[in-house]
């Protein structure tokens, strides 16, 4: 009985928000196939390697980043016969949600690595479609899980978890409702003992994540 022959590989779409906007890191490839081309971060699984340890070494060796804190999650898989003009290959996409990191510094078989605005297009083989599908599961998890808070320090103001919520869903919040809902689904935050100065010269609360991995009421996105 004959196999066919695949490479697999992972590629990371790796989110985190800055100056207010979701942004994806993006590598440019400094080997071929599309050499010069942007591209999500990633690379091929070695022999006696897992998937999710083959996704943090190649974001450590492309772009100097070991994804501290945060949340990793596998996105799905994409293998279409003509998606990489070296042979049979499937990778296996990961998401990854991270609080503001430093600019990354490229590595291995990268010539340079950026964060860039999410909704960048025009990326090598098929990864505008594996971007484009990253943000819709975060999107979409920030309505029923308290994944937000992976974008946000440990402690943070409502203020900051819903400036979050703006820059992924790419949307304007109402804050006297928005923090009615954080606060009133159960688990999701819970209070410090400590203040910070808020705007103008008011004191605001910090928070840290709560113990719920659900949403209960769910906070849904405006229509």
């Amino acid at each position: 009985m004959t196999h066919p022959v695949f490479a697999v590989t992972v590629d990371l779409v790796v989110l985190t928000v800055r100056d207010g906007e979701l942004h994806a890191l993006l590598v440019r490839r400094g080997i071929e196939p599309q050499l010069g081309e942007w591209a999500l971060p990633g690379g091929f699984v070695h022999a006696d390697e897992d998937l999710p340890a083959a996704a943090r070494r190649e974001l450590a060796e492309e772009t100097g980043l070991d994804a501290p804190g945060g949340h990793l999650e596998q996105l799905a898989s994409y293998g279409a016969p003509e998606r990489d003009p070296r042979g049979r290959v499937v990778t296996v996409a990961y998401l990854a949600l991270l609080p503001d990191l430093p600019v990354p510094v490229a590595g291995t078989d990268a010539s340079a690595a950026e964060w860039a605005p999410a909704g960048r297009r025009g990326l090598a083989f098929d990864h505008d479609r594996i971007l484009a599908d990253g943000v819709e599961r975060a999107r979409s998890k920030l309505e029923y899980t308290p994944l937000a808070t992976a974008f946000c320090p440990p402690e943070f103001t409502i203020a900051t978890l819903r400036g979050v919520y703006e820059a992924v869903w790419g949307t304007r919040i109402d804050p006297r409702n928005f923090h009615r809902k954080v606060t009133g689904a159960t688990g999701f935050v819970e209070p410090t003992e400590t203040l910070t100065d808020g705007d103008p010269g008011r004191p605001a609360r910090l928070f840290h994540r709560g113990t719920a991995t659900h949403l209960n009421p769910p906070i849904l996105r405006p229509h």
